[in-house]
């Protein structure tokens, strides 16, 4: 483990590497077990273009960041939006994939191992959640839906890695009282606060009809 971790939780080149050829893998096989299904035919190219697009988004709006939490977490330009849109537009196979995806990403840009469950939790599971989004795309209101939903799935995972392990790195004073508490309100308190600034945006009625457009385009590419 040594080999691909630093000494205080970072990648060395081998990890940054080990990492790029992990993610390039999972999106070749991907792509090849997707190409082979019998119910369904080969992801498009417009289909790929539209889930890079908003990968690449949602990259560049999380380093955007209105508030930034001094043990990890940041409210962004509305970057799970694009996460959930894939899921919105194509199911949650695609969204769950995309999102597993740019979890990847996520630590090839701000890694920090305790373990490898905890790099699952924080990274992996936390931002593939955001693509069970795509369950709510048949519903009425399924974008707001299905956004608030991702929402609270992700925030599970951050919270599961933060009873697992991030409380063993808190203070010896800190309050026993608070311990129980403290990942729900601190990995909920970013998360919401990005959440509430997305609903208000796509609840507005000019967003929502320039998303719908975008999804009726998307929809006739699949």
């Amino acid at each position: 483990m040594s080999y691909f971790v630093t000494a205080d939780g970072g990648l060395t080149t081998a990890g940054y590497i080990g990492c790029v050829v992990l993610m390039l893998a999972f999106l070749a096989a991907a792509a090849f077990l997707s190409g082979h299904q019998k119910k369904s035919a080969p992801m498009s190219a417009r289909k790929l273009a539209f889930c890079a697009m908003a990968m690449a988004l949602a990259f560049v709006t999380s380093y955007i960041k209105f508030l930034k939490l001094p043990y990890g977490g940041s409210v962004t330009l509305f970057s799970m939006l694009f996460i959930v849109l894939v899921a919105y537009w194509y199911g949650p196979k695609t969204g769950i994939l995309v999102g597993f995806s740019y979890g990847l990403l996520q630590f090839i840009q701000e890694p920090y191992v305790l373990s490898l469950f905890q790099v699952c939790c924080d990274y992996v599971l936390a931002f593939a959640a955001l693509g069970i989004a795509g369950f709510f795309a048949k519903k009425k209101h399924g974008l707001l839906i299905g956004y608030v939903v991702a929402v609270l799935a992700r925030g599970f995972f951050h919270t599961l890695g933060g009873y697992l392990y991030w409380m063993d790195y808190m203070p010896e004073n800190f309050p026993q009282a608070l311990s129980m508490l403290y990942p729900i309100i601190y990995n909920y308190s970013y998360l919401l606060a990005e959440g509430v600034l997305t609903v208000i945006l796509i609840s507005l009625p000019p967003v929502a009809k320039a998303l719908d457009q975008v999804k009726s385009i998307t929809v006739s590419s699949k």
